[in-house]
């Protein structure tokens, strides 16, 4: 029973704010508790936990008359008291924001309860699919490069290339005259005017110009490599230049020569002396003749490492510190048909020999710059694991019957020896004859994609599975197959899982594995994102919902092997697909919130799960996660996620047990948020950083703390332990943080 007294200062808990900080409250609690002990007689009162601890007045009175003398409180006094005491705990947090509902957070970080998180758990998805590798990662600029994109046959279309000229002074047209055998059309363009005489070419000279795609993104001081293949019956006099949107010349050579009557190889270094995102290549003459062109390349020389990325776009899947890479499909893998899908051995040797091929799913010509060798060399340098998803003898529309899929087989043994045989084996050669002689890190294949159920794959599958594990027992093959719901029918390493849905369905989803079987093949959820009106072009509602659904995979990262968002790139000028995570354009780029919120998973892979436990959730709008963590420096980090996916704030009433006694330490120690005003906004060119994560330091950190949670958000409370005494299994996660908060440092 509490006295009417003690109901009233109760009652005044809920008074307004006064900024008083948690040390104070503390104090003045006690104060007051004493105070009340004195007043009344052999209560025991049980009082509002501030800080996650109860405070309770024990004492009795006759007990403290004895030692203090009879002492009468006014009530005023009392009020004064816990007006204040009220006041600092509803600012405890600091955010000034009125919580609506109180839950508590109880987060053992002892080793008895912890899990090994796989170094493989988080990663990315690359696809060719709006425009994610052709016009984008893969910097070449020159769009349909080797005039194949129309067909082999001719006359053929050569868009995006356009003339410059009408035709009173020259004629284009493409002929089956390459020296490449795989790629046989090159263009040939008939100058009917001249430098001098009655039909006088135009003072700019005729020729052709390449707009890129969408507009190639020169820029000023920096150089481009420029290669093409040309020949003539006679010398040849060709102006290479680079033009503005406006007409300007942002750079300008020329390429002379008195004998090209056999093709030849011609290199040049362009420098800007201006910058224009719109800008076009052209090749221009005076003079009358006949001149053939053929593999027009031009590539900034910048690009990352001088492997071919795009150096912006590729830092930005760098930050997200990928344990994975899988590439390079996707439906893209399969194709409508088989005649269109990507076939590994075509991608593969000198630029200037690969045929391309027409993504008849995405409905674009790819030039195959970005093949089989660059995948492999993208996963190196992101310092991730390579997953090559091939194909397994199905598309869209036709399939092979498992009796005549060898040939199939074949290369993707063949595929896998490019990748990990030594250099003098007839596969590595090739890769080693590229640039790489030691081989790459291939552990994971997948056969085909999404193509269980189709009337082949079965009995496809198990060819591939009995043919790589007896040439590599080490290689883990992933199926096509859910092994989620029930129990594979066929041997596999990890099964493939893809979910895209609704804000609402991919929030719940979080559970889908909890009560999955933790023998045999583990999940792949290799392309996981939210899809439709609730995603928009990349909303914060969808961020939030693919949050809670990554929490508990890590939640069950003794059943879930690896996951990726998907697609990873979009081209602005080419939204065959959305959401995504990485929207740009030829000279800018920005990350949707889906994006940021993978920045919170990064410190995950190789780190420690914690047992993480929320009591009194009655919406079940709440979901949280903990894990241990080392960096560079060798220091022991707490990270606490929690993703708010109500519309009400809530007051989290935080404990951390197994902690040594002040092992927390405040310096260092950050809270990030992932919100906004509306759940629907997003990120934009005009507005990049409308939705990223914004980091406030942790003014009073302890084993027990309240933290309000923002309506829609995704919170990470990160902790720096001065203690070894935290759970940390498996082998060691060195972390570099810096980059984390580098790259958030400016919200």
């Amino acid at each position: 029973m509490i006295s009417r007294s003690n109901h009233t200062l109760i009652s005044l808990y809920n008074c307004p704010l006064l900024p008083l900080s948690h040390h104070m409250t503390k104090s003045l609690y006690k104060t007051a508790r004493v105070l009340l002990s004195l007043s009344h007689t052999s209560h025991r009162v049980k009082y509002p936990k501030i800080g996650g601890t109860h405070f309770q007045a024990a004492q009795t009175v006759d007990t403290l008359r004895e030692k203090m003398g009879a002492i009468n409180l006014s009530k005023s006094v009392l009020l004064f008291f816990f007006v204040v005491l009220s006041a600092v705990y509803r600012s405890s947090s600091a955010t000034g924001v009125e919580a609506n509902q109180t839950v508590s957070l109880v987060v053992n970080a002892s080793e008895a309860s912890a899990k090994y998180i796989p170094k493989t758990l988080f990663g990315v998805f690359f696809e060719e699919i709006n425009h994610a590798g052709a016009g984008g990662l893969w910097a070449e600029l020159v769009n349909n490069r080797g005039f194949e994109a129309g067909g082999p046959n001719t006359p053929s279309n050569i868009a995006p290339w356009s003339v410059i000229g009408n035709e009173s002074s020259l004629i284009i047209s493409t002929e089956r005259s390459s020296r490449f055998d795989r790629n046989k059309i090159a263009l040939r363009m008939d100058v009917l005017c001249d430098h001098e005489g009655s039909n006088t070419c135009p003072p700019g000279g005729v020729g052709i110009y390449n707009p890129g795609f969408w507009g190639m993104n020169i820029e000023q001081g920096k150089t481009y490599k420029l290669v093409l293949y040309a020949r003539s019956l006679g010398p040849i006099n060709v102006s290479v230049s680079l033009t503005g949107s406006t007409g300007s010349t942002l750079a300008t050579a020329n390429i002379v020569d008195s004998d090209v009557s056999n093709w030849t190889k011609i290199e040049l270094t362009l420098q800007a002396k201006g910058t224009d995102a719109n800008s076009r290549l052209q090749l221009t003459t005076t003079r009358k003749g006949v001149v053939w062109f053929d593999q027009v390349s031009l590539m900034p020389t910048d690009t990352y490492k001088g492997h071919g990325f795009r150096k912006d776009l590729f830092e930005m899947v760098k930050n997200l510190k990928p344990g994975f890479i899988r590439f390079p499909g996707g439906c893209f893998v399969e194709g409508e048909w088989l005649r269109n899908a990507f076939r590994w051995k075509e991608t593969v040797g000198p630029w200037e020999e690969r045929p391309g091929h027409f993504g008849d799913v995405w409905h674009y010509w790819t030039d195959d710059g970005l093949g089989h060798f660059e995948f492999l060399q993208l996963a190196e340098d992101l310092e991730a694991e390579p997953i090559w998803v091939f194909n397994n003898g199905v598309s869209h529309n036709d399939e092979v019957d498992t009796s005549s899929i060898q040939p199939f087989v074949q290369e993707a043994l063949d595929g896998i020896e490019f990748a990990r045989g030594d250099a003098k084996s007839k596969w590595g050669s090739i890769r080693a004859a590229m640039g790489h002689p030691e081989p790459f890190d291939l552990k994971y294949v997948a056969v085909g994609n999404e193509d269980c159920g189709k009337k082949y794959y079965l009995g496809n599958y198990l060819e591939f599975y009995s043919a790589i594990q007896h040439e590599y027992p080490d290689i883990k093959l992933i199926s096509n197959c859910d092994g989620s719901s029930r129990p594979l029918d066929h041997p596999a390493h990890i099964y493939d899982y893809h979910i895209y849905s609704s804000a609402d369905n991919v929030f719940a989803a979080a559970q889908k594995f909890d009560r999955v079987s933790r023998t045999g093949p583990k999940a792949f959820v290799s392309e996981y994102a939210v899809h439709g009106s609730d995603a928009g072009t990349g909303s914060l509602l969808a961020a939030l919902a693919e949050a809670g659904f990554l929490i508990g995979l890590e939640k069950n990262c003794d059943a879930v092997e690896m996951a990726s968002y998907a697609p990873l790139f979009v081209n602005t000028n080419d939204r065959t697909w959305n959401p995504d995570a990485i929207v740009f354009d030829s000279s800018q780029m920005y990350g949707t919130p889906s994006y940021w919120m993978q920045h919170f998973f990064k410190e995950s892979n190789g780190a420690t799960l914690l047992n993480a436990t929320l009591q009194s959730n009655p919406s079940n709008s709440l979901i949280a996660s903990a894990i241990s963590w080392k960096d560079t420096d060798n220091k022991n980090h707490l990270k606490i996620k929690v993703v708010n996916f109500g519309s009400s704030s809530v007051a989290l009433q935080l404990s951390i047990q197994g902690l040594e006694v002040n092992s927390l330490q405040s310096f260092g120690s950050k809270k990030i948020e992932l919100t906004s005003a509306d759940v629907m906004d997003e990120n934009s060119f005009q507005v990049p950083n409308k939705v990223v994560p914004v980091s406030s330091e942790l003014d009073d950190v302890g084993e027990e703390m309240d933290v309000v949670l923002s309506p829609h958000s995704f919170t990470s409370i990160d902790l720096l332990i001065n203690s070894n005494n935290v759970g940390l299994v498996g082998p060691a996660s060195y972390v570099d943080k810096s980059s984390y908060y580098k790259d958030i440092k400016m919200y």
